[in-house]
């Protein structure tokens, strides 16, 4: 069975609810490190209100007994706390006037999903496109992410993420271990290893809340330990290189994708870009360099995934843009809804876990298995064939 994954949830609805199926059973699950990650998507300097308000944990309500998964599927939960303040407006009863009619959304934002939803799904109201538009839904994609980590760890696989830019500050190039990486970027408000570029960074970001606009960047994710062969080159939809990329890019105001160094390669020779194969007894077939971030032929070939995201600045602006009212047809500024000046620090968090959750699917449909134990034959099994290539 395929690894997979299904959300619901509004942002100002009661909760988000996930559901994973196809995890093996005797996974131990750590679910203080759950929420640890979920804790990682809140913080980052330039945050909003919302994050002030939601202490998001993931209950856990079908399909773990005593720590361990059974193989059936999973349920999560991640309540939101703001829903106290919406029950009338989003309650899911038929209720007239009031607070419904007053918090509804005729005038679509700019750079949002609103307009588009609406004229799609035929609604007037265009909340019921920005609930669920919204990047809140990530906050699930972060538990199920989370949950496919803990599968990874399982086989000495580790993820880390950075920031490589806010705006026009740009981190400089760093080739730490991925361990250190890990704790460095942690201590960080920005997600950045050099203390100099945070501080400007931070700096930068409060420049923008103050003109009331909003900033963007690129994210950086280095997953390290996966083994050759993950993916396939046989058909477009194997390619674990493209499905990473379709899901980087499904995340919230994500709009571009790379892997290795990515867009440099139109530049540049092919004798620049390609990675030259070598051979030791101690590291069996390896590449020199890692210029394509892990990948040939859609398959993984050994080094470190490298990939990278970019994130365009939030499109609700307190300078609302201008836009179209849907009563009355005429000009009007944008509505504005509660949002954060940068939120590329968080960014990166998500995109850790939408990758990992692309690694873990590719891994278990190599090693596939109802069990741990099972997997773990598999996969040793296949390291032995490796080693007598």
């Amino acid at each position: 069975m395929s690894l997979r994954y299904l959300t619901a949830g509004e942002t100002h609805g009661p909760q988000l609810t996930a559901i994973i199926e196809g995890l093996p059973s005797n996974l131990q699950l750590d679910f203080e490190e759950l929420n640890f990650q979920l804790h990682r998507r809140q913080k980052g300097h330039g945050r909003g209100r919302r994050m002030q308000i939601e202490k998001d944990t993931a209950n856990i309500v079908g399909g773990v007994r005593h720590g361990k998964t059974t193989g059936a599927p999973v349920a999560l939960i991640v309540a939101n706390n703001d829903w106290k303040h919406w029950t009338s407006v989003m309650n899911i009863e038929p209720i007239e006037g009031g607070d419904e009619e007053k918090r509804r959304v005729h005038r679509p934002r700019p750079g949002h999903a609103d307009l588009n939803g609406g004229l799609k799904y035929n609604l007037k109201d265009l909340r019921n496109v920005l609930e669920r538009s919204s990047a809140r839904e990530t906050a699930a994609r972060v538990a199920v992410g989370a949950v496919a980590r803990q599968f990874l760890s399982a086989f000495g696989i580790k993820v880390a993420g950075q920031v490589i830019r806010i705006g026009e500050i740009e981190a400089p190039a760093n080739n730490l271990p991925i361990d250190d990486l890990i704790r460095i970027t942690e201590e960080s408000s920005v997600r950045v290893v050099d203390k100099e570029t945070e501080e400007k960074m931070t700096a930068y970001i409060d420049e923008i809340k103050a003109e009331g606009d909003s900033i963007g960047g690129i994210v950086e994710c280095i997953v390290e330990g996966v083994p050759i062969g993950l993916g396939s080159h046989v058909q477009y939809d194997r390619k674990l290189d493209g499905r990473i990329a379709q899901a980087v890019v499904s995340i919230n105001a994500f709009k571009g994708c790379e892997i290795g160094i990515g867009f440099e390669a139109g530049s540049i020779k092919g004798s620049q870009v390609h990675d030259e194969i070598l051979y030791t007894a101690e590291r069996g077939y390896h590449r020199a360099s890692n210029r394509l971030g892990g990948f040939e032929g859609g398959m993984t070939n050994g080094e470190p995934i490298v990939v990278r995201g970019v994130m365009k600045p939030i499109p609700t602006l307190y300078k609302p843009l201008q836009s179209v009212d849907i009563d009355t047809r005429e000009a009007f500024t944008a509505q504005v809804e509660r949002s954060d000046s940068c939120a590329v620090p968080a960014a990166s968090v998500v995109m850790e876990h939408v990758v990992a959750w692309e690694v873990a699917k590719a891994f278990l449909e190599k090693f596939g298995g109802d069990s741990m134990e099972e997997i773990r034959a598999n996969y040793n099994n296949y390291l032995a064939q490796l080693e007598q290539y």
